[in-house]
């Protein structure tokens, strides 16, 4: 009878067992942080993976702020000697010297100012240097943009100059140098529809790949720049597509895949021979009315983007007169990666049902054996 018993159990929960595999994990939803700065308009963002938080900047108040996870926002860094309404562009994390760099920019009408600002992320924010990023030597009126920031193991920041497309080198002692100044950054074909809020912006984002070399993303015309870490030297990444009205990029640890953003898609990017070419695998269309300009890879290589609404802080077009207070930072899946999954989750569940198929079918048969016995 105990035996009995113990198999109509074990047959009751088993499918119970297989009907739990098959609820969707509340870890593969979708993430959304909805945080509350009135007036912020972040343009940067970073993951910070000490403290397992977002970072962000601001458009004018000189400010740096910490979000977690549940939209928690804190301010971490104020610096109030910088120009007043400077905005506070690019950000990386430099984690092995615990330090926050961030790309300083002053638009008009304030005087000409580009620079780079390290942080002590040890000493509560502390200024380590502010590095004024040296301009070219000609008569060239249009100012300086120093716009993307990117960190080598070494503690060496790279900012890219999204107005006349070259690159500085800040190294770990605030020391500022013209790193990249290649022929190819200016030798390629603006889109012919690029609209005004990007027609007359160049290199952009910036991500550092630790075999030595830095991925550069243009945005007025799409491409995608490898430049050795050392000389500088620009080669064109071969894609299958251009970026068109790229911004921010980021790159995922587990397997060097890239990720672009702009103001209309995020492109999930791949290259199987150390990006001397590369091939958009997805691309999932964003928000446009949140004016996303900045991608970071957090925990687990999950990919996030930044709806900073930054457009309506320039353009001061604040909904009924007041500036926002509300922003986002919004998790973006790949679903053919995600298919991939789904795809060995099946395969799983199915050898799981075949399993328990043929331990019912053998229980069965030896109850049936017992009660045979039984009876005769």
């Amino acid at each position: 009878m105990t035996s009995t018993r113990c198999i109509l159990l074990l047959s009751i929960l088993l499918p119970l067992v297989l009907l739990s595999l098959l609820t969707p994990s509340s870890a593969t939803k979708r993430h959304v942080i909805n945080f509350r700065s009135p007036a912020l308009y972040p343009e940067g963002l970073i993951w910070d993976p000490s403290t397992q938080h977002f970072l962000v900047g601001s458009l004018h108040s000189r400010t740096i702020h910490s979000v977690s996870d549940a939209g928690v926002v804190q301010t971490i860094i104020s610096d109030p000697f910088l120009p007043e309404n400077a905005t506070i562009l690019g950000l990386a994390v430099d984690s092995g010297n615990r330090r926050l760099l961030a790309g300083i920019h002053c638009a008009p009408p304030l005087l000409p100012c580009s620079a780079l600002a390290a942080y002590d992320l040890h000493r509560g924010g502390r200024r380590i240097f502010l590095s004024p990023l040296p301009s070219l030597d000609n008569q060239d009126t249009v100012r300086d943009i120093a716009n993307d920031v990117a960190v080598d193991h070494k503690g060496n920041a790279y900012v890219t100059n999204s107005a006349k497309n070259f690159i500085w080198k800040v190294d770990s002692n605030g020391v500022a140098s013209i790193f990249s100044t290649s022929p190819l950054f200016n030798s390629q074909t603006v889109v012919p529809d690029a609209d005004a809020s990007f027609r007359d912006c160049g290199l952009n984002g910036i991500v550092y790949d630790s075999r030595g070399y830095l991925l550069v993303v243009q945005s007025n015309t799409g491409k995608m720049f490898k430049v050795d870490g050392e000389s500088g030297e620009a080669r064109l990444v071969s894609l299958d597509r251009d970026l068109v009205a790229a911004d921010g990029v980021a790159r995922r640890g587990r397997d060097g895949r890239v990720v672009v953003v702009s103001q209309k898609k995020l492109w999930f990017v791949e290259s199987r021979d150390s990006w001397g070419g590369g091939v958009v695998y997805d691309e999932v269309e964003l928000d446009v009315e949140g004016f996303p300009t900045a991608v970071t890879v957090a925990g687990k290589d999950r990919v996030y983007v930044l709806y900073g609404r930054v457009m309506e802080g320039i353009m001061g077009s604040y909904k009924d007169g007041e500036a926002r207070e509300w922003f986002e930072i919004e998790e973006v899946m790949s679903e053919k990666e995600g298919g991939d999954d789904d795809k060995v989750g099946v395969y799983v569940l199915v050898g799981l049902g075949f399993a328990y198929f043929c331990f019912w079918r053998f229980q069965m048969k030896k109850l049936i054996t017992n009660m045979d016995k039984k009876i005769t």
